[in-house]
């Protein structure tokens, strides 16, 4: 053990100040992974697991993991349920799901210590595409056989963070305000205490299920998928829209736990933005490469991703394909629309002038593949916060289209079924007002044993549909070959 911080004085004058404040204790990791924390803290009940790699690399700085919320929102049609620790529940209307997570937020006055990351205690969890229809007066037409809350968050106050730089993890925990501070600093150990003993038992095992997965079914045949797209294409044509994203959803019934799946993903698929989430009656997998946005501070961020190729054999090949890749002009103009739609959104809740494309047209390499990236920043504006940033970007223009409005009003016309997390974001809400979130692609939903993949592609007047369809199976190629390698693990 390296210690505990900060100091007993330090946080019992923040105590006194009615300000909530992170006690961590610093640990090695050198004999303790993400997932072997995950396992050993996960159980049966709300959980989730953090990661990211950066490109070219196979793991970011930071890794989060964590379970046990002191309270879990569900929302869905208006309604949104509270669950807290104690079994006790409340529901509540709501019209807009962010002020409802904003409110929940604002109820926890806590200081943001300066040597750790910006996640120090908040909300984790997803936003599902649907959610836009709170914002947004749109249709809702599509069918909904998954059946899952438009929002589902888990607020915590204790977990683990892993510095993969430094080898070292951090346990914190919340010390809340009360009559007595030092019984609420000496609280906040024992639950530093209780989490090193979890710490210290044997991981889970994931022996929990054994056969073959199913085979993989679709939400439309590939004569549907063609139709949907000369439909949107004559919408481009009439001058509705210019692009809109579609796409088709498949199925495959699972025979072992999802994180399974979620260990093989992970080593297949390095992402800026990996997760899993163990929900009521679900589990959220996935490996996204697209931020949707993050706020630090006063500071926004939107990374539009759009245009990929498969990496080459060698950094020679490898080269030429990028190369390639940024003289398609199709693929170029497609993603100069789309950060302009970013900046636009982001113009929505910035300062004045303060929005600037920081990266145009770069191409970032992860394991498997590269795509052109480009950083849209700003200011935030004193009025606004970042749920309002989140607002204004959601969903994202490359999993709606432009105008986004009217492409969102074709997508309920032309997909059969209700999106759900896919085209939605994933991520962490902090008490301090930061937040990362990242849209919901490359992503499973696990739900009565059935893993539900989401994968489509941006139409344009010059689309072809069986370039598409195509594009979409081979967007969801990572989840479907690690859900056989966890099956071929299982056996």
């Amino acid at each position: 053990m390296i210690g505990t911080a900060p100091a007993v004085e330090a946080v019992i004058g923040h105590l006194r100040q009615n300000r909530a404040v992170p006690v961590y204790r610093e640990l090695l990791s050198d004999l303790e992974t993400p997932v072997s924390a995950y396992l050993k803290l996960a159980g049966d009940g709300p959980a989730f697991l953090l990661e990211s790699a950066e490109p070219d690399e196979s793991v970011g700085r930071y890794s989060f993991v964590g379970s046990d919320p002191y309270m879990l929102v569900a929302m869905r049609d208006g309604t949104a349920t509270f669950t807290f620790a104690d079994g006790g529940t409340e529901t509540v209307a709501y019209r807009d799901p962010l002020r409802v997570v904003a409110r929940q937020l604002a109820k926890i006055n806590a200081v943001s210590l300066p040597e750790l990351p910006a996640f120090q205690g908040g909300a984790i969890g997803y936003l599902g595409y649907e959610a836009v229809e709170s914002f947004e007066r749109l249709p809702h037409t599509r069918a909904d056989d998954v059946g899952l809350p438009d929002v589902q968050l888990m607020f915590v106050d204790t977990f683990v963070m892993f510095d993969n730089v430094s080898r070292t993890q951090k346990l914190v925990t919340l010390a809340h305000p009360s009559d007595d501070p030092q019984r609420s600093y000496q609280e906040a150990l024992k639950r530093l205490d209780q989490l090193a003993e979890r710490l210290g038992s044997r991981p889970a095992s994931l022996d929990h299920g054994c056969g073959a997965a199913g085979p993989v079914e679709t939400n439309m045949s590939k004569a549907e998928f063609a139709a949907m797209v000369r439909q949107a294409k004559e919408y481009i044509a009439a001058g509705d829209i210019i692009q809109v994203v579609l796409s088709q959803r498949l199925k495959r019934r699972l025979a072992v736990h999802p994180f399974a799946v979620y260990r093989h993903l992970r080593q297949l698929n390095p992402s800026p933005y990996m997760y899993f989430l163990q929900l009521p009656d679900m589990h959220v997998c996935g490996a996204s490469p697209e931020m949707l946005v993050r706020v630090r501070g006063s500071r926004m961020r939107t990374v539009p991703v759009a245009g990929s190729r498969w990496r080459g054999k060698d950094r020679a090949s490898d080269d030429r394909i990028a190369e390639a890749l940024l003289e398609d002009e199709k693929e170029v103009a497609e993603h100069v629309m789309l950060v302009d739609l970013a900046r636009n959104d982001l113009g929505r809740v910035a300062v004045g002038g303060s929005v600037s494309v920081t990266r145009l047209l770069e191409v970032d390499r992860f394991s498997h593949v590269m795509h052109i990236v480009s950083h849209v920043d700003g200011s935030l504006s004193p009025a606004k916060s970042g749920v309002d940033a989140l607002r204004s970007c959601f969903p994202a223009g490359t999993l709606s289209g432009a105008p986004k409005i009217r492409a969102m009003e074709i997508i309920d016309e032309l997909e059969p079924t209700r999106r759900g997390v896919y085209g939605g974001a994933v991520g962490y809400f902090a008490y301090s007002g930061d937040l990362d979130t990242a849209i919901g692609i490359r992503t499973m939903v696990v739900r009565d044993g059935i893993g539900y993949v989401q994968a489509g592609g941006g139409i344009v007047a010059d689309s072809e549909a069986e370039y598409e369809f195509n594009e979409s199976m081979n967007k969801a190629a990572a989840l479907l070959a690690a859900i056989d390698r966890a099956h071929g693990a299982s056996k």
